[in-house]
């Protein structure tokens, strides 16, 4: 087990939005969290990063409780981000972006070789300016700034937002190929046809609590549970 999430509170200010949340992740499983708006499914993600933490409950992240620290303490640790928004820095370059987040953990190191070997058209982007790269290329850049820190677990939030139905499927086929190098992943979708095409096993989440977990194939191969669970 490389994550275990204990029975977390989160709050916003006074406002709770996660309610003993527990969940797990192996080395080399791809978890989903899955849920409508306003679920927890991005407080958890937070909390797990440091941003938001808990109030109560329990985070550890390769044997180590990292539930009272700082996010950079824990990226170094080797959780990767890649946000729905993917927040790369508009105004440097994508190698200047992509140099700026090489790490080394107790994890596989990538290198720039192997990102542009994944990302082949990155490697002649890297002197255009971030701001100027369409949705997919950014996203390419995210993911593979995630990969330049080492990680031992990636978390996606929303990775097929506002993205063309073939870069969804490039995003889905990169998060396999994690998964077959030994990266565990997290990945929070909102399309969960999207998220159960990848993922082994699934958290439900509903008004900050979690209403079911199993197997992804108990929900690609149920469709009544998927209407139950999810409207979907």
């Amino acid at each position: 087990m490389i994550l275990d999430v204990t029975a977390i509170d989160t709050y916003y200010g006074e406002t709770q939005a996660l309610f003993g949340v527990s969940l797990s992740v192996d080395a080399g499983e791809v978890v989903a969290l899955l849920g409508p708006n306003g679920a927890g499914k991005t407080t958890t993600l937070r909390s797990i990063l440091g941003l938001t933490r808990p109030r109560r409950g329990a985070i550890r992240f390769d044997g180590a409780d990292v539930s009272r620290k700082p996010t950079h303490d824990i990226a170094r640790m080797g959780v990767g981000w890649v946000p729905d928004d993917r927040r790369i820095c508009p105004t440097l370059t994508v190698a200047r972006n992509l140099s700026i987040a090489l790490k080394r953990t107790r994890f596989r190191p990538w290198s720039m070789k192997e990102v542009f070997g994944i990302f082949s058209p990155l490697e002649y982007l890297v002197e255009r300016e971030a701001e100027n790269l369409s949705g997919g290329e950014m996203q390419m850049v995210a993911i593979a700034r995630a990969l330049l820190g080492s990680p031992g677990l990636v978390l996606f939030d929303e990775p097929s937002q506002g993205l063309a139905p073939k870069i969804v499927q490039d995003v889905l086929a990169i998060i396999r190929r994690l998964k077959d190098e030994g990266l565990s992943v997290i990945i929070v979708e909102q399309n969960a046809e999207t998220a159960l095409s990848v993922a082994d096993r699934v958290y439900v989440l509903d008004r900050g609590t979690v209403a079911w977990s199993g197997l992804a194939a108990a929900l690609r191969d149920d469709a009544g549970k998927r209407r139950d669970l999810l409207g979907a």
